[in-house]
């Protein structure tokens, strides 16, 4: 297995401003909604990760105890899920077969926890919203050639990225043939 790296960040005509292809998804085909999605969260996770990470720091700068609690807390509560999912098989089954439910029960257990220390404001801003922008994009951006090249190289294990491992950890392993 070769190491872990992050991916260039995709230039910003391509994951915004560009002739950038966009559509609906159709959601009579969660199948191929849900492979448009895997594929743009590996294709753009550089993006992606720039995005939330300046979420992250103007929250910091302006309520610093509220965002590294609601991190904290997210962290926490991913962290949870993901040794539950691995030892016990009910909560495995939940993840794979709804990963949708899955990331949306994480969040609002940790906007729950946050909520009772009162920072709700603070995570439904700095953590929820950019996680709702990413999945936005990621469904209505299709995809491109390089897009489908790169997808492939981390589907056979070529490659590794962070989001392809908390991918792996979410139970939404990317198979060869999408």
């Amino acid at each position: 297995m070769s190491e872990v790296r992050p991916p260039p960040l995709r230039a910003l005509g391509d994951f915004l401003l560009g002739p950038a292809r966009l559509a609906a998804p159709d959601p009579r085909d969660p199948q191929r909604w849900r492979n448009r999605v895997l594929n743009n969260l590996l294709y753009y996770q550089s993006n992606y990760g720039l995005g939330l990470g300046l979420a992250l720091l103007l929250g910091g700068y302006f309520r610093p105890l509220h965002t590294l609690l609601s991190g904290s807390a997210v962290t926490l509560v991913f962290v949870a899920f993901v040794w539950g999912a691995e030892n016990k098989a009910p909560i495995r089954r939940f993840r794979r077969s709804c990963p949708g439910a899955s990331l949306l029960a994480v969040l609002g257990s940790a906007y729950g926890l946050v909520s009772l220390l009162g920072g709700s404001g603070v995570f439904l801003l700095t953590v929820a919203l950019p996680i709702s922008m990413i999945f936005i994009h990621a469904s209505f951006r299709l995809r491109n050639l390089k897009n489908k090249i790169e997808n492939k190289i981390e589907s056979i294990g070529l490659k590794r990225t962070p989001m392809g491992l908390l991918l792996e950890a979410m139970g939404q392993e990317q198979e060869a043939g999408s």
